[in-house]
């Protein structure tokens, strides 16, 4: 017979002890688990406290700094380059037009404390630019299924379904659920009318966590309950500060009940005057009462906190508290290399999910806007190569970051291109600028700025003595001479 191995797992035990921090697991599916009533409550819990909450706020305001910048700019990469400078102006011209950047910051934001932002291709008139293609924000309460109309089996709370899994439609409600105004529009029924638009003009930006997850729940769900118990506790702490202050002293005394203290009215009050001498009851003592808030642990509870709140948005602790004063040079490069990587993953993510399908709407567009593009990128069916750069990371030690920058050109491990793409900037763009200001400075009889000279390396302790030896060496030599 062969032998049966049984295998067990600790963590699969269900003790008198794990009973209770278990007690919440489920087997539900990714869809089933984040439904919409629980969706809904994260989403008002999350938005509840980035309202209030400095620190919630900061963090989520930082994160999406970070992501978007100044807003992406547009690189082609076709054979064409004068056509290349041609389209790349005019988007830069439509995308300040639509005030782009903008709506990508609150779409990151929106993920962050709603768990997913919503962007309707649109066609608006008053867009200064002669393409009207714009972007109309949706808030995920908008995008949901119809209490009227009782969802399919391929929806799933408002979003449509092809046989494939791809969405197909949207169901977004006319009016917010939360609008007061909505029932004044449109009465009672009103609310609930809704508009049925193509996936094609609708762009859904969320992280799905879970193999199959068609909607998004909030970046700092995880971090919620920490944001209400480092509000309770700095309230706490201010409470017992402000009890401690407003009550300045006691009187007691060490006389054993009926002794000779002279009597006094139980819970009376005595005014004090600042500044002078007073004369008790016989036999009473005037004691004050110190407070005890905050504690010496004040502190490091906070930032411990801190620490585990922004750990869930792959943030460091100097970037969620805004202070740097516990850091060194190497622990703050260590620790901002896992959070600009991250950032790079989000940016990633807005090419594919937002940017590229607002690129291509508006080439579609621009296509039939006469004597905008040039004749090669009128063809609508043709796709443009293209890239997308986002503002550069600062250098905390730029001279550093220089010698090793020219370090890598010297020894071809990197490119003009991969270098300007670290700060952010085209390298056609820069060389181009560059060739103009050396042809002006030619031209005005001005030097190009040369790099002072490298000061002369000091001898090491081993170079001293070698010399000094050496010297030695010589006058014993001469001498025996």
């Amino acid at each position: 017979m062969r032998p049966v191995v049984r295998a067990r797992f600790d963590s699969a035990q269900t003790t008198p002890d794990n009973r209770r921090h278990w007690a919440a697991a489920d087997g539900l599916s990714p869809n089933a688990a984040i439904s919409p009533q629980v969706r809904r409550t994260l989403r008002n819990r999350a938005r509840y406290e980035v309202a209030n909450n400095s620190y919630a706020r900061g963090i989520i305001l930082t994160l999406a700094n970070d992501t978007i910048g100044t807003g992406p700019r547009l690189q082609l990469l076709t054979e064409d380059s004068e056509a290349n400078d041609r389209v790349e102006h005019a988007f830069e011209r439509w995308a300040c037009a639509v005030d782009l950047p903008e709506k990508l910051r609150t779409m990151r934001m929106a993920r962050a404390d709603s768990g997913e932002a919503f962007a309707v291709l649109t066609s608006n008139p008053l867009v200064d630019s002669p393409v009207k293609l714009d972007l109309r924000l949706i808030e995920a309460d908008q995008v949901a299924s119809p209490r009227a109309a009782l969802p399919r089996p391929n929806e799933i709370d408002g979003i449509v379904f092809d046989e494939y899994g791809n969405p197909v439609a949207y169901h977004v409600l006319r009016h917010h659920p939360g609008d007061s105004g909505a029932f004044g529009v449109g009465g009672a029924s009103g609310v609930f009318d809704f508009d049925i638009i193509r996936a094609e003009s609708v762009i859904h930006y969320f992280r799905a966590d879970r193999p199959g997850q068609r909607r998004g729940i909030p970046d700092i769900t995880p971090a919620l309950p920490l944001f209400a118990q480092l509000r309770r506790y700095t309230l706490a702490v201010i409470a017992a500060a402000e009890t401690a202050a407003d009550f300045a002293a006691v009187i007691y005394t060490d006389a054993p009940a009926n002794g000779e203290a002279d009597p006094l009215e139980p819970m009376d009050m005595v005014e004090l005057e600042k500044r002078l001498a007073t004369v008790l009851p016989g036999g009473w003592k005037l004691g004050q009462v110190h407070a005890e808030q905050p504690t010496t642990t004040y502190g490091e509870f906070k930032r411990e906190i801190l620490n585990e709140i922004a750990r869930c948005l792959s943030m460091p602790f100097n970037v969620a508290a805004g202070n740097s004063s516990g850091y060194n040079y190497a622990s703050g490069r260590l620790d901002h290399q896992t959070y600009f990587k991250s950032i790079r993953v989000e940016q990633r993510h807005l090419e594919l999910a937002a940017l590229d399908r607002i690129l291509r709407a508006w080439l579609d567009e621009a296509a039939l806007v006469e004597g905008l593009l040039p004749q090669s990128m009128r063809r609508t069916d043709a796709h443009a190569p293209h890239a997308w750069f986002w503002d550069g990371v600062e250098h905390v030690d730029p001279a550093k970051e220089a010698n090793a920058q020219a370090t890598r050109l010297a020894n071809h491990t990197t490119t003009l291109a991969a270098e300007f793409a670290r700060q952010g900037r085209d390298w056609e763009e820069e060389l181009k600028q560059r060739a103009k200001e050396a042809a002006l400075m030619q031209r005005l009889g001005l030097s190009p700025a040369q790099a002072p000279p490298e000061a002369p390396a000091e001898p090491t302790p081993t170079q001293e003595e070698d010399e000094e030896d050496a010297e030695e060496r010589q006058g014993a030599a001469a001498r025996a001479a």
